[in-house]
């Protein structure tokens, strides 16, 4: 059977099941199939979350990584007529698709236009340390890679400075390939043309603007029109860059067997343009009669011999040299170190002798080679940067290779190693072959307009000038090509959002919409028209990119990230830390007023990113780092407990959820951002009923709302929904569990339960009594917030108004503390803090106030303070009769047992309906006991809720409805023996009983306490009071509701506050 088995699933086109689908009910198959994956029916019931490892590896084996590049499709026809489009396959080696993209990108511009003038002016040592310098900080990645690395908003910041980069790099190609039209091959065409010695720079920049405009919009149209003609091209100019350099090496060999003849004409020490005259000399016999040259007539302004010549033109003798002596000369001695100057600097031999002159204002005028910039060794670096930053070229063409985990470090390895081993060589030989003077003529003046590094290439001077023309040529349609997609990439990641409309572009992917914003940026090259002046722009954004790449592979090198896993075996984190470290050098070396454009655009766009919320998840470094960060931190912050003076209230808000979910007071969350302003810990949290195995759908789903809500109310914190067998259990499980080490909560917010009095059962307020137990018993501060839903929102502004507060016992300052904080927030920041306290008759409250006077000073706290005399008088009749009620209500309905619907009904109902019934009421209940065998009492209400305020009022008024409810003997002795052992109050005891003289004088204390804040406080926009502990004896925990209840009646919005038994405010700063 496993034989055939396994021979079924060899043979092509069988639609027998492979072992990548090993499900047991698979209804596609025909019953001879049923037994199939039978030995794995113990895993039947994950199969369809955690695939067969077989089918996992099927996947994998079939996986192709999408191209990052250009994807080109083509389109067949089936039988049907259905047009399909595939793709092909990219199948790229090292070599083709890493090595040699390198090489082309790397070798190019700088190396045939600029090289031999750096290592003029700065010399063959201070050139090899500027080579080794850029060739070293240069080991990177991609936009890809620092993004998933570092997070989107360091990926997408970056991102853009490299894309910036890669922009202005086409610039400066073009330029190039401008400079080398105008000035080597068709110097005639020029469009504008100086008439004056001294308008030929300005002359020669416009005539770049011009001519580069319009290369710039017909390599923008070639790469609108197809990038395959772009990559077909990319071969030719590849074969010019090797045919280029292979010249190079060649006439280096030549110049020690036969220098070439390329003669420089030195007047003095100064080094002349030889292209307006043949011969270096003044004067010349011809058959014994001396003629003057063309030199005499450009520094005489005459022909004749009796003209008056310019002084320095007649002080000093005409030399002529060779400009390319030969690798034997020894001139290698003379180019060791470099020759800075300023702008307008001559050109001059050093060991050269010559009669100086005092007056050289005219020497602008004359047919001298001079600086066109100021030199220093800094700008050299930035000049010299930009042909290293090819190096990107393999890794973003990642998508196109067959082993890109292999190729990319390899190939770009080889290509640095490659092309550092030619710069290098090429410094050494260019000092050694060519004089020093040659080499800081940028432009070849002096040896009749020829390409410097063309008058040592074999067999000819043309063999570098067309192939660095199409070099540069070619690296600007690379850069055209791939700046765009760069773009698109980052706008198709959707972390930049005003990007977006770059994402999209033609059918076939082109990113038309980038191309344009492309070109459009690098005209802004093209108009600043000087490749030195370009250079260094580019090489800030491309360092920029560089630094933050090597900080990734850092970052995640000393994180010990499990899934960063590097391929490639000679890699040690301190190699990227000390390529970060060349790169912010070199930044800052090069300009340091472009290092700080750069890293302010960068800064911007990653501000930016944040603030819009960067919505992508990537596995970042950073978050890495900070886990890292915050483990270190929540250790550091167990180990010493909080000081007094950085304490501030940690929240837990404790919710309540409606039946669908929803948060039911959002305004608790509203309030708890203006306490908190977003410093400190909030954890939002809340219980659903149940088990975590049927309510985990539900669970993630509140939690979701929550998040919400959260954002909505702009409350910063962490969210928290647990499934609990009860609310009790809950709750008593986020008090103690909440938060993690030296982060957990310090204080609980919760509303009060406003409708405890109608509650269908006590659940409600025996779980609020708890957890006011709960948050004493763990040293935890409890602020409760009775009519939250009235508390204003966070667009609200109270505009006048007082925060006042009852300051009745000292609990650790928290009173005092909340008001202040309050006042932070825009919302309360207008209101104005009382403070008051309550004196007995003994007390002297004038020195009271002085004292709370002085304590807020200190303390620096702005408040009004006012002592209220409380004096000792008899208690109400009122006090007492509403102590009475409250007992008698709540051992009837212990007695009773009253169902559901029944205390819905009568959980307000009072047995009194005056305070002269009582005793009335009680004869008649005795007589009909005597008389019927019948009890019945009657139950008396009003319809709806009265407040306690207007309690007294409509004491004497008779109810509009009567309810009814008769008890007989025989049901009364049933009730009983069904709850035989529990103490019970008989009906006769219940009219008899008189009230605990304890719960008087609470009720007494409430009530008078009440009408004082109600007098004073009334219209206050907040009123704090202390909240008084729960009772000992649980017994009395349904009187302790009712004390709360008249402390805050009539009052709109009560704020409760129960310190955690520790001091939370200080006089010390």
């Amino acid at each position: 059977f496993i034989l055939r088995y396994h021979v079924f699933c060899c043979l092509p086109g069988d639609n027998t099941p492979r072992e990548s689908s090993p499900f047991i009910n698979n209804t596609d198959h025909d019953r001879g199939n049923y037994y199939d994956g039978k030995n794995m029916a113990l895993f039947e019931e994950e199969i369809e979350s955690n695939p067969m490892v077989s089918s996992l590896l099927n996947k994998l084996a079939n996986y192709t990584n999408l191209t990052q590049g250009v994807t080109e499709h083509e389109e067949y026809e089936n039988e049907e007529g259905v047009t399909k489009i595939t793709v092909k396959r990219s199948q790229m080696g090292t070599f083709i698709g890493v090595y040699l993209p390198c090489m082309q990108n790397i070798l190019g511009v700088i190396l045939f236009l600029r090289l031999t003038w750096i290592v003029g002016t700065a010399g063959i040592m201070e050139s090899f340390a500027i080579v080794v310098m850029c060739c070293t900080c240069v080991t990177g990645g991609s936009y890809y890679m620092i993004s998933r690395s570092l997070g989107p908003e360091f990926g997408g910041a970056v991102g853009l400075c490299f894309y910036l980069g890669t922009t202005f790099a086409g610039s400066m190609y073009i330029l190039g390939t401008i400079e080398i039209l105008l000035t080597y091959i068709v110097p005639n065409t020029a469009v504008f043309v100086a008439e004056k010695k001294e308008d030929e720079t300005e002359a020669m920049l416009n005539n770049m603007r011009v001519y580069g405009t319009c290369c710039l919009a017909l390599m923008a149209l070639v790469v609108f029109v197809g990038v395959k003609y772009v990559n077909k091209l990319a071969l030719v100019f590849l074969a010019c860059v090797v045919l280029s350099i292979m010249a190079i090496y060649a006439g280096v060999i030549k110049t020690i067997i036969e220098p070439p003849d390329y003669p420089i004409c030195l007047l003095g020490n100064r080094s002349l343009q030889n292209h307006n005259f043949e011969k270096c000399m003044k004067t010349e016999v011809i058959k014994n009669v001396t003629y003057t040259t063309e030199l005499w007539k450009l520094f005489c302004g005459s022909p004749h011999l009796n003209a008056t010549c310019d002084e320095y033109f007649t002080l000093n003798n005409v030399t002529e040299i060779q400009g390319i002596p030969g690798l034997l000369s020894g001139v290698i001695k003379d180019n060791m170190w470099g020759d800075y100057g300023p702008s307008g600097m001559l050109v001059e031999k050093k060991n050269q002798l010559s009669v100086p002159v005092q007056d050289n204002s005219r020497d602008i005028y004359k047919p001298y080679i001079f600086n066109d910039i100021s030199t220093f060794f800094t700008l050299l670096v930035g000049i010299y940067f930009p042909s290293v930053t090819g190096i990107m070229a393999g890794s973003n063409r990642s998508g196109d290779l067959r082993d890109a985990q292999r190729s990319i470090p390899i190939g770009t390895i080889l290509a640095i190693a490659t092309t550092s081993f030619i710069y290098m060589t090429c410094v050494v030989l260019f000092g050694a072959c060519i004089e020093g003077v040659v080499l800081r003529d940028k432009f070849g003046d002096s040896v009749k307009k020829n390409l410097v590094i063309g008058t040592l290439a074999w067999p000819s001077p043309w063999v570098i000038v067309i192939g660095s023309f199409f070099s540069c040529c070619g690296a600007g349609l690379q850069s055209l090509t791939g700046a765009p997609r760069l773009l698109q990439a980052i706008a198709r990641d959707g972390i930049v959002p005003f990007l977006q409309v770059f994402g999209h572009g033609k059918a076939n992917g082109e990113p038309t919409w980038a191309l344009l914003m492309t070109v459009g940026i690098c005209e802004i090259g093209i108009l600043i028209a000087s490749l030195d002046a370009v250079a260094p722009i580019l090489s800030m954004f491309f360092l920029m990119c560089y630094l933050f790449v090597n900080l990734a592979c850092a970052v995640q090198t000393l994180l010990r990230t499990p899934n960063w896993r590097p391929r490639f075996k000679f890699y040690h984190w301190t190699l990227s830390f000390l390529g970060m470290s060349l790169c912010l050098s070199l930044m800052f070396i090069s300009s340091w007023y472009y290092a700080l454009v750069a890293m302010s655009i960068a800064g911007c766009i990653y501000k930016y990113i944040e603030y819009r919320g960067a919505e992508k998840e990537w596995g970042d470094g950073i978050r890495g780092l900070s886990l890292n960060a915050a483990r270190y931190a929540l250790i550091r912050l167990e180990e010493v407990p909080t000081h007094t003076k950085n304490w501030r209230p940690q929240l837990l808000v404790l919710l309540k959820l409606d039946s669908d979910l929803g948060v039911k007071h959002p305004r608790l969350l509203s309030f708890t951002t203006q306490l908190k302003a977003g410093k400190g810990l909030t954890i939002v949290s809340s219980v659903l009923e149940g088990t975590y195995m049927t309510l985990r759908a539900e669970a993630k789903s509140a939690e979701q709302n929550v998040k919400s809500v959260m954002h909505a109310e702009r409350t910063k914190g962490f969210c928290h929904v647990v499934v609990s067998s009860n609310l009790r259990d809950g709750f008593s499980h986020l008090i103690q569990s909440a938060g993690l080490g030296g982060m957990k909560h310090n204080a609980v917010l919760m509303a009060w339960p406003g409708g405890w009095k109608q509650a269908e059962d006590s659940y409600p307020w025996k779980n609020f009594i708890e957890t006011v137990r709960e948050t004493t018993s763990a040293h935890q501060a409890l602020l409760v917030a009775k009519n939250i839903d009235k508390f204003p929102c966070n667009q609200d502004r109270l505009g006048e108004g007082t925060i006042d507060v009852w300051w009745i016992v000292h609990d650790g300052g928290l009173l005092m503390l909340l008001p202040f904080l309050l006042r932070q927030h825009k919302v309360w920041r207008k209101c104005k803090m009382r403070i008051f306290t309550v004196a007995q008759m003994d007390d002297n409250s004038i020195q009271m106030k002085k004292d709370l006077q002085m304590f807020l000073y200190h303390l620096r706290l702005n408040a009004v303070v006012e002592v209220v005399e409380m004096h000792d008088s008899d208690i109400a009749a009122f006090t007492y009769e509403k102590t009475l009620v409250m007992e008698q209500r709540s051992q009837m309905l212990k007695q009773m047992q009253l169902s559901r619907t029944e205390r819905e009904r009568e959980i307000q109902s009072i047995t009194d309906d005056s305070r002269n019934s009582i005793e009335k009421r009680k004869s008649s209940v005795v007589e009909t006991l005597q008389a019927s065998n019948t009890l019945q009492a009657q139950l008396i209400t009003k319809l709806g809720t009265k407040s306690h305020a207007n309690l007294s009022d409509t004491a004497t008024a008779m109810p509009d409805h009567h309810v009814h409810m008769t008890w007989t003997k025989d049901k009364l002795i049933a009730e009983r023996n069904r709850k035989r052992g529990e103490p019970t109050v008989g009906v006769k005891d219940l009219f008899n009983m008189k009230p605990n003289q304890s719960n008087v004088r609470r009720m007494h204390t409430a009530v008078k306490l009440n009408e004082v804040v109600v007098n004073k406080s009334q219209g206050a926009q907040l009123v704090l009071l202390n909240m008084p502990g729960p009772p000992k004896n649980k017994g009395g925990d349904e009187n302790y509701m009712e004390f709360l209840e008249v402390l805050m009646d009539g009052l709109d919005r009560v704020l409760l506050v129960r310190g955690g038994g520790r001091e939370v405010i200080t006089i010390y700063s």
